[in-house]
């Protein structure tokens, strides 16, 4: 790939990881309309992964250094299971998320679906929004903060953060909405979809990394991949505080509208 082409690769991951619009599947779009292969591209979005990885890092550090300061082991266990069901269901389904997951038709259902949840998640939460909680999203955790979040709810949410294997579900969007179905008010679920992203988004990239490393094909996608992730990082910090700000007054569904839309152009168009 070119300058342009990682680029706009890297755009696309960035603003898209943790807007629940599917990176996953803009990724694979992005690659139709430019012409690229879809074949073992798999690796090289794993590692972009990394760079909007390092940008939760970078946004939520705050939070992340109370967590550890305050050695909270409630939270860190709740993360821990929270990941557990991605991981095993990530291995076992491992052999098709190359291939079979990767079309665009599965993408176009995938979209409507994921809207299809939003809607359901907003309904159930659409009585319980608090102003109050909404307007401290912007601050540092307290070990209050995420005192609702058991392990049975993190298990819960973890989940839903399954569907982020399939491209087109959204990990944000399906997190969300598991932490919304399962009782959590905004600021808790918002919070914990970030926190929970980082061991799915950094055990992938690391993995494929090391993939890379030991197939002697890291030096293929150095350049390229040095180009797309500076551009998925940048752009990641921005998603996240754009996400942050949009849910303080806007609802999923909005978000559900685009991808039914953008669906719909996949399925007349790809």
């Amino acid at each position: 790939m070119d300058f342009i082409h990682s680029a706009i690769l890297g755009l696309v991951q960035g603003l898209t990881e943790f807007i629940p619009v599917s990176s996953t599947g803009h990724l694979i779009l992005a690659r139709k309309i430019m012409g690229l292969d879809l074949v073992g591209t798999l690796s090289f979005d794993a590692i972009l992964q990394l760079a909007t990885g390092l940008a939760v890092l970078v946004y939520f550090w705050r939070d992340i250094w109370n967590i550890i300061k305050n050695r909270d082991l409630k939270l860190i266990s709740v993360l821990i299971v929270g990941s557990i069901p991605a991981v095993i269901l990530g291995f076992t389904l491992s052999n098709y998320m190359d291939t079979v997951f990767r079309g665009t038709h599965f993408v176009a259902v995938a979209l409507v679906l994921g809207s299809i949840l939003f809607y359901f998640a907003e309904r159930k939460f659409k009585r319980e929004i608090s102003e109050k909680s909404l307007e401290r999203l912007g601050t540092p955790l307290s070990g209050k903060d995420l005192s609702g979040i058991s392990l049975k709810k993190g298990f819960w949410i973890g989940c839903f953060q399954c569907l982020a294997l399939f491209p087109g579900f959204s990990r944000s969007g399906a997190t969300i909405s598991g932490g919304l179905l399962s009782g959590l008010n905004r600021e808790m679920t918002v919070r914990f979809s970030f926190l929970l992203s980082l061991p799915i988004i950094f055990g992938s990239g690391l993995y494929k990394v090391y993939d890379l490393v030991k197939h002697g094909q890291l030096g293929s996608v150095e350049s390229s991949l040095i180009v797309a992730s500076i551009f998925a990082f940048i752009s990641g910090l921005l998603a996240i505080h754009f996400l942050i700000k949009f849910l303080k007054k806007y609802s999923l569904n909005y978000f559900g509208v685009y991808r039914i839309i953008l669906a719909i152009v996949i399925l007349i168009f790809l």
